[in-house]
């Protein structure tokens, strides 16, 4: 059971990439944090490397019966929610006249509506507190047009319209709600991505003024920034954390 100072996360996508290094910040910094994914060997990794503070569960977001079970869990196990990372989503890269509607459907289905679920659920237990923290994670495909990346883009632009809707509403109850838009950071992902397409590579970094990608860790920074009591008069923001590729030519 929680101890009563005890600060207690949810990550979502917390085993590999952007998630792993918010929740390294979040264990720094005495955060229990419970991470979500599908993956049960990337979360053990995560347990077996970041310790004690760091809880797996494994579970797949899609399925929005199983989430209000899953927010019950951590209740049970810790007494409270303090803070969601909604960092969790899939990507699809195809051409525009490709796309099925079920491609369409099951981007929006994890990246939007199995947001709006885990939120609405962990809101709920954050409401008789009167204070909480909810970071989501947007895109640059938020930001500006990306070709082929068309459900991803519409899930993406929603998050920041729903980021503020939220804010504006839960604010007034003491929950914050907050969202990051990631330029282009060096993971697994975008490697291998990048190492197939060195032209868009160039052109990620052409239109980056500070000429180099970010690392997973300076998500890490605004993410524990936007969490924590370090931003309590932040709210309905959305900080691009891009190296200025957003605002770049």
């Amino acid at each position: 059971m929680n101890t009563v100072n005890q600060t207690v996360a949810i990550v979502t996508g917390g085993g590999s990439g952007i998630g792993l290094a918010i929740t390294e910040k979040f264990i720094q910094n005495n955060i229990t944090t419970v991470i979500v994914g599908r993956d049960p060997e990337k979360l053990h990794q995560a347990k077996q490397n970041l310790g004690t503070l760091c809880i797996p569960i494994v579970a797949d977001l899609s399925d929005l019966e199983a989430i209000p079970a899953l927010v019950k869990q951590v209740i049970t196990q810790f007494g409270r929610i303090d803070i969601l990372v909604n960092n969790a989503g899939i990507n699809m890269k195809k051409e525009f006249t490709e796309v099925t509607n079920e491609d369409f459907q099951k981007v929006i289905q994890t990246n939007l509506v199995g947001v709006f679920a885990l939120s609405r659920e962990v809101v709920k237990t954050m409401l008789p507190n009167k204070k909480g923290s909810i970071v989501n994670i947007s895109s640059m495909a938020a930001q500006y047009g990306i070709p082929k990346v068309i459900a991803y883009s519409a899930s993406k632009t929603a998050i920041e319209g729903m980021t503020r809707a939220m804010a504006t509403e839960l604010s007034p109850q003491g929950i914050r709600i907050n969202c990051i838009a990631p330029g282009f950071i060096a993971t697994d992902m975008t490697s291998k991505a990048f190492n197939q397409d060195v032209e868009r590579k160039n052109k990620a970094l052409g239109r980056t003024p500070m000429g180099v990608m970010g690392m997973p860790g300076d998500i890490g920074d605004a993410a524990l920034f936007l969490a924590t009591d370090s931003s309590r008069y932040i709210t309905g923001v959305v900080l691009p954390v891009d190296g200025g590729n957003s605002i770049g030519f």
